[in-house]
């Protein structure tokens, strides 16, 4: 999530709203075939509080994948669901890369401030050391003498 409060009414992709018959007729699939894919781990909707099956439109757009694979490429559930688990993982490893990258753009940030500050805070009177020309002269400093009173 964002960090930001959600209207607990907001529908999102991930929201579970539709029974198996409705998921079966948005999928084009027969609801004996969502109740199989759920069993064996390709799609499984969240449940309600009496145990039913309520799908989310991620889920109805997974069902139609899941049948475009079998059908069209020829892969069995097994691969199906390997190429599933996959996706997952990519994702996941994808949303903790742009973690990882936020967290060093702000460390980046702070660390261009910390070093600002420092430069900020130098003294205004001190000048830079600039190499001089060697030379054979010869200079004798004494400090002026304190008189007592």
């Amino acid at each position: 999530m964002d960090g930001r409060r959600r209207n607990p009414y907001e529908l999102t992709q991930d929201t579970p709203v539709y029974v198996i018959s409705v998921a079966a007729q948005l999928s084009g699939l027969h609801p004996q075939t969502l109740r199989q894919y759920d069993r064996l781990g390709l799609v499984s909707p969240d449940r309600t509080a009496g145990r039913g099956r309520r799908y989310s439109a991620r889920d109805i757009e997974l069902l139609r994948q899941v049948q475009q694979l079998s059908q069209t490429e020829g892969i069995n559930l097994a691969g199906i669901k390997r190429i599933i688990e996959l996706e997952n993982q990519v994702a996941a490893l994808q949303a903790r890369v742009a973690e990882m990258e936020a967290a060093l753009d702000g460390a980046a940030t702070a660390m261009r401030q910390r070093e600002a500050a420092v430069h900020a805070s130098y003294r205004r009177d001190l000048v830079p050391y600039q190499e001089v020309q060697q030379t054979s002269a010869l200079v004798v400093w004494r400090p002026k003498r304190q008189q007592s009173d």
